[in-house]
C-alpha cells in the first residue's frame, strides 16, 4: 500500500548481493537525496555478478558495490526496514523489538537459486529485478502520487 515517503529506509536480504542492493539502487533512482537509503544482508557474501549484469540492462552500475552485513550497521535509527527474505525478515524482528521502526516484508524470488544457461539465469534476475522495481514504485511513489 502507498504511504508517505519515509526519510530513512533500510532494505535488508540474506546477502546483500542481489535483492537488496537492487532496492537500494532503485530507491536512490526514484528519490535521489529525498530518502536516506542503505541495503544490508545478514551474512556476508561476495557480490553477484549477474546482479550488477541485470542492473546494468536498467542503465544501473552496481560494478562498485560492496555488501554489507548488519552487524556493520553504525546504528539502526531508519524509519523504515524492507526485508526481502524470510531470514532477513526474522533476523530484524529481533534486532527492532525495542526500537521504533517498522519492519515490513516484501516476499522475493531467490535468483541465484536458478540453475541452467546463462539466458536461464539472467531471465530469473531480470524477473526479480523488474518485480523490486514494482514494488518500490508502487509503496513509495513519486510526490505522493503512484506511478504509472
Amino acid at each position: 500500500m502507498p504511504g508517505r515517503l519515509p526519510s530513512s529506509v533500510l532494505f535488508v536480504c540474506s546477502t546483500n548481493t542481489v535483492r537488496s542492493p537492487m532496492a537500494e539502487a532503485f530507491m536512490r533512482l526514484y528519490h535521489g537525496h529525498r530518502v536516506f537509503v542503505q541495503s544490508v544482508g545478514v551474512r556476508r557474501r561476495e557480490m553477484d555478478p549477474f546482479t550488477v549484469a541485470a542492473m546494468a540492462e536498467k542503465g544501473i552500475d552496481l560494478s562498485a558495490h560492496k555488501p554489507r552485513t548488519l552487524d556493520e550497521l553504525e546504528d539502526m535509527s531508519f524509519d523504515l526496514a524492507v526485508t526481502l527474505t524470510p531470514e532477513a525478515h526474522h533476523r530484524m524482528l529481533e534486532l527492532t523489538r525495542t526500537l521504533a521502526i517498522e519492519v515490513v516484508y516484501w516476499p522475493t524470488q531467490d535468483p541465484s537459486a536458478v540453475e541452467g544457461s546463462r539466458e536461464q539465469m539472467m531471465a530469473a534476475y531480470r524477473g526479480v529485478r523488474d518485480a523490486i522495481e514494482r514494488s518500490v514504485v508502487t509503496r513509495f511513489p513519486r510526490d505522493g502520487a503512484p506511478f504509472v
